[in-house]
């Protein structure tokens, strides 16, 4: 995922889908080339992951 769309989702005003490589996660932050995410179903469990590994997912 480009570092510009990944800050569009944390601004946006819905909830829009994201996968890390097949789970679904919320993201957090965006650094220069990581995010800090956690998996939806372990909202207390963060991570800091590459950019690449993101996808948008659904409509």
């Amino acid at each position: 995922m480009e570092r510009d769309r990944a800050q569009e989702i944390i601004n946006a005003s819905h909830m829009i889908n994201v996968n890390y490589r097949g789970i679904p996660v919320y993201l957090q932050q965006i650094n220069s080339d990581t995010a800090t995410i956690f998996p939806l179903d372990e909202m207390h469990h963060s991570q800091e992951v590459d950019l690449d590994g993101l996808i948008e997912s659904g409509p």
